[in-house]
């Protein structure tokens, strides 16, 4: 039966014949012509010439660059919240109308007395110039609300060189009783505030006598010299040899300037 060994003999033969020669040569061919196209000068790499070729150089062989563009910046709003003391809250409402023109004036900044809930409200807007500002002024209320007058706590928005320290007479002794402690106010601020005001004039300071608390404002060095001043008659000096020390200190500062 010459019919099905014919019909087997047909099915053999394209199995002997490997198909897949031709398109491996053709992928090879494709493959070398895009490495040609990759690895040809004319493609590729004139254009990294050409920059480097342009870019200016000085003298000295630094790069040159164009200007920048000035852009605005973003301004960033942020929010200051300076609580007040119950006790201060009648002297803010009465000097409210010399407390707010610095602040929107000099500062730049949006103010609001929330009277609910005891506090100044501070915040930066886009028109606000320096990123200072906010804590300036946040100082500024700060300070008036422990008790310094508007027109000291204005010197903090005006000069860079003023800050507030602030401790307690409980640190420098802390053995003192209820009777110890008001002897140790009333030496501080002397008959008719005369220790205090000696103090602050011959250091250049304002000090504020709050409770067992005491704030003090002026430069750097000069807070030093009057805490050291009160803290001695913390100690139980006697105010002579404090006025003699004071003497000491304001001649001091007299031979400086």
């Amino acid at each position: 039966m010459p019919a099905p060994t014919a019909l087997q003999k047909c099915l053999e033969a394209p199995e002997t014949v490997p198909p897949p020669a031709p398109e491996q040569a053709d992928d090879e061919l494709i493959l070398d012509i895009q490495e040609s196209d990759f690895a040809d000068p004319s493609t590729g790499q004139p254009p990294v010439e050409s920059e480097d070729t342009e870019m200016a150089v000085d003298e000295e062989g630094r790069p040159k660059f164009a200007p920048g563009k000035d852009l605005d910046p973003a301004h960033r709003i942020e929010t200051r919240k300076i609580p007040i003391p119950p006790n201060r809250m009648s002297a803010l409402k009465t000097n409210w109308s010399k407390i707010y023109p610095p602040l929107v004036d000099h500062c730049k900044l949006q103010v609001r007395m929330n009277i609910k809930e005891k506090r100044v409200e501070l915040r930066s807007s886009k028109f606000t110039q320096s990123t200072e500002a906010l804590q300036m002024g946040a100082d500024f209320v700060s300070a008036f609300a422990m008790g310094f007058d508007i027109d000291d706590a204005i010197a903090l928005l005006r000069l860079d060189s003023l800050y507030i320290q602030s401790f307690d007479i409980k640190d420098v002794r802390q053995t003192l009783g209820p009777d110890a402690l008001g002897r140790a106010i009333g030496r501080i601020a002397g008959k008719d505030g005369k220790t205090k005001f000696a103090i602050e004039n011959a250091t250049k300071t304002r000090i504020v006598l709050a409770g067992s608390r005491i704030h003090i404002l002026g430069a750097f060095e000069n807070i030093g010299m009057a805490r050291e001043s009160v803290v001695s008659l913390v100690l139980g000096a006697q105010p002579g040899k404090v006025y003699n020390n004071l003497r000491i200190i304001s001649s001091r500062l007299k031979e400086r300037f």
